[in-house]
């Protein structure tokens, strides 16, 4: 007696897709992330599927963390990545196949909310994005070598690999209560330092905050959890940069560099 072979599963749908990848990056919103649990606790399909987003990511992330290539190729790889992600990008934020983020990094980031959330968008809300993995590589410029080609809006990242030694080894962007974001993530001697441009107008200092001023420029900061924070702003706009096991004094320095006035505040 024949068996009939057992019929493959039905793909599950770009929005089941879409909605694993931001529930594993926590960008979900609260009400699609309770209806997703829900049927995570049934349906075996989607808690395979969302394994397969963890797993696909811790070799991602690790890749990111040890190998360093230079921006010069790195550059050519994201203008090649966005030419070809480029229909994918119309539908939803992140293509489907890429894990946004594991557990951990999750987890500390809904940690920082719940510390630190003060009604309405706030300076320290912007960390969550720190504890997040670079998604996409960072683009130098040749004609100002202080700055790179990313931005929010009009204001540009710097370049700190020249003076500093810090190289800046990946980016990715996010919408954090509902405010435009981009952080660029640079790396030295094995640490990492993130730093954050938020778009639209200035948000409130962070409460209790230190106050320096370092070259002119007015600079906060606060501690977070295991992360030393900076906030500052450029341009109009409120930068944020935090690491951890990275010396205040050294964010500071950084904050506040104006590469001999080709980083503009």
């Amino acid at each position: 007696m024949q068996t009939e072979p057992m019929a493959e599963p039905d793909p599950l749908s770009e929005t089941d897709e879409a909605d694993l990848a931001a529930l594993a990056d926590g960008r979900l919103s609260p009400v699609r992330r309770a209806e997703l649990e829900r049927r995570l606790a049934s349906d075996p399909r989607l808690a395979q599927a969302l394994a397969r987003q963890h797993a696909g990511l811790t070799v991602i992330t690790g890749a990111a963390e040890t190998v360093s290539a230079p921006l010069a190729l790195r550059s050519r790889v994201e203008a090649m990545q966005r030419e070809a992600a480029a229909p994918r990008r119309r539908r939803f934020a992140l293509p489907s196949w890429l894990p946004a983020a594991g557990l951990a990094a999750a987890a500390a980031a809904a940690v920082l909310v719940v510390v630190l959330l003060g009604g309405g968008p706030s300076t320290e809300t912007i960390v969550a994005a720190a504890t997040r993995p670079p998604v996409a590589a960072v683009s130098l410029d040749p004609s100002r070598p202080q700055l790179l080609r990313d931005r929010v809006e009009s204001v540009r990242f710097p370049n700190y690999e020249a003076k500093f030694g810090w190289e800046a080894n990946g980016a990715r962007t996010d919408t954090i209560e509902g405010r435009d974001t981009r952080t660029v993530f640079y790396r030295r001697e094995g640490r990492s330092v993130a730093y954050t441009i938020v778009a639209g107008e200035a948000l409130a200092w962070p409460d209790d905050a230190a106050r320096t001023t370092l070259e002119g420029i007015e600079l906060r900061s606060v501690t977070a959890g295991d992360r030393t924070v900076v906030t500052w702003r450029r341009q109009g706009r409120t930068c944020v940069m935090s690491a951890r096991g990275v010396p205040r004094e050294t964010l500071l320095e950084l904050a506040a560099w104006k590469g001999q006035g080709a980083v503009p505040f």
